[in-house]
C-alpha cells in the first residue's frame, strides 16, 4: 500500500457576491499515483450535491506558488505573496478558487517527501494503469 498525505485546509471561493465564502477542503496524495493531486470539494459548493474532486500535477501546484502555470482545465497563479489562485474549469462553468500559500506549501514538501521530485517514474505501476484501460 502506498502512502497517502491527506491535509485539510480552508479555500476562499472567489466570486461577484459581496463577501467571499470560506470552504474547507481536502487535499490528497497517493504515492500510487505519483504525478497526481487532488482536492476535494465539500458537496455544499458542488452543483449536484456530490463532492467535487480535482486532479492534476502535483508540479501544476508547485509551479503555481511562483509563477503563472497551467494551459488546460486547471491554472494556478501567485496572487500577492501569501495566496495563490486555482482556476478549474468545467463544461458547467469555471471556479476560482484561493489559497494561502503556507498550507498549500506544507503539503507539496509532505507530498514531495513521500516521492521526491524527478522520480515519479520509479513508482509507477504501469501494469496497473495499462489494465486499467483494457475493457
Amino acid at each position: 500500500m502506498s502512502p497517502v498525505v491527506e491535509q485539510s485546509v480552508k479555500a476562499r471561493l472567489i466570486s461577484d457576491a459581496p463577501h467571499p465564502r470560506i470552504v474547507p477542503v481536502m487535499l490528497r496524495y497517493d504515492g500510487a499515483d505519483p504525478l497526481a493531486m487532488r482536492m476535494v470539494f465539500p458537496a455544499e459548493v458542488s452543483l449536484d450535491d456530490d463532492e467535487v474532486v480535482w486532479a492534476f500535477a502535483r508540479d501544476l501546484a508547485r509551479n503555481g506558488l511562483r509563477e503563472p502555470a497551467g494551459d488546460g482545465d486547471v491554472h494556478v497563479w501567485p496572487c500577492g505573496r501569501a495566496q495563490t489562485v486555482f482556476e478549474f474549469r468545467a463544461p458547467e462553468g469555471v471556479a476560482l478558487v484561493q489559497f494561502d500559500n503556507a498550507p498549500l506549501r506544507r503539503f507539496l514538501k509532505s507530498a514531495y517527501s513521500v516521492v521526491p521530485a524527478g522520480q515519479e517514474a520509479d513508482h509507477l505501476d504501469v501494469e496497473q494503469h495499462v489494465g486499467s484501460l483494457i475493457i
